[in-house]
């Protein structure tokens, strides 16, 4: 087993990707809202630059983040992280990052 993970720059996004992999038999996963190490370092108070920088990007300008995470067997790690590309082009910068790590250990999962 593994757990995919995909951050998600284009929220816009997030429901086509969820239907798509509904229809390939992935209905289970869990949604987080996040936010990148950049925004979090324009809100910290103590560093003067940052508080510049925070003055340019207004509220409207920054973007949300979600963090999608799928517990699936080994062999749907490619054919699901394929699904999520006909939706999302990867290669395109500020739009997402998709990885996947081991699980060792895990209960709970209903089949």
């Amino acid at each position: 087993m593994q757990v995919l993970i995909l951050i998600l720059k284009q929220v816009d996004l997030m429901n086509d990707i969820l239907h798509e992999l509904a229809e390939v038999g992935i209905k289970g996963g869990t949604i987080v809202d996040a936010k990148g190490m950049g925004e979090s370092l324009l809100s910290m108070e103590d560093i003067p630059m940052f508080g510049a920088l925070r003055q340019l990007l207004s509220s409207e300008e920054r973007e949300d983040v979600k963090l999608l995470l799928f517990v699936v067997q080994d062999d749907e790690v490619v054919p699901t992280a394929k699904t999520i590309k006909k939706v999302v082009d990867l290669d395109k910068p500020n739009t997402g990052i998709i990885f996947s790590l081991p699980i060792y250990y895990c209960e709970g999962l209903t089949k």
